[in-house]
């Protein structure tokens, strides 16, 4: 296999798990950027070793490849969570990793075509189909950062001042990792909801994004 192929192909891979990691990441998610692109890459490195394995000694070019789909799904079962409340979380970036992996696999065996047009329909099916189902849902979760933990208290009470509904607040890890930071997850009624605009008001909140 010549340097020129091997080279576009890892920078093929590389572009398909960036797409892909940018929209996991913007979304605040555990598997992002970096964790896409590795998978993706790898997936494609050993597409290109059982082509070059079949080339010089023989054998099933497709062997490797198939031990990647098996193994890149239990990466993906450590991302599933449930949650204390029976709220299942992560399927959707377990699904996402594992069928990164397989365009990865694409690109490594030199199928541009499919593994660009999946690409862009795995995209379109990340961002357009996930408002439809947003809109379906009763409940909305809206991750809030704050950037003064002694501060959370004080949001808190706004919080159940403004939602005479039903609603739960969850403190968790900073998802930017700043020191002094600390994250709130708040599950509200849809129908009955916080603006975000209204949030990012706080001088405390850092920044709130709906998940």
């Amino acid at each position: 296999m010549e340097l020129e192929v091997v080279l576009f192909r890892c920078l093929f891979s590389l572009a398909i798990g960036l797409i892909i990691g940018l929209e996991r990441s913007f979304h605040g998610r555990a598997a992002g950027m970096r964790t896409h692109i590795l998978v993706c890459l790898g997936a494609t490195v050993t597409a290109m070793t059982g082509i070059f394995c079949t080339n010089a000694f023989g054998g099933d070019a497709m062997r490797l490849s198939a031990q990647v789909i098996s193994g890149v799904g239990f990466l993906g079962a450590g991302m599933i969570v449930l949650k204390n409340d029976n709220v299942i979380t992560g399927l959707t970036t377990a699904a996402g990793v594992w069928a990164t992996a397989t365009l990865g696999i694409a690109v490594g065996y030199g199928f541009y075509l499919g593994a660009g047009l999946a690409t862009c329909l795995f995209f379109i099916a990340l961002t357009l189909f996930a408002k439809m189902e947003r809109r379906k849902k009763n409940t909305e979760v809206v991750y809030i950062e704050v950037g003064d933990m002694t501060k959370v208290n004080e949001l808190i009470c706004q919080i159940n001042d403004e939602l005479t509904s039903a609603h739960t607040i969850r403190i968790q890890a900073p998802k930017s990792g700043c020191s002094g930071h600390i994250g709130l997850e708040l599950v509200m009624d849809r129908r009955k909801h916080i603006a975000i605009n209204k949030l990012l008001e706080n001088k405390n909140v850092v920044f709130a994004i709906e998940v």
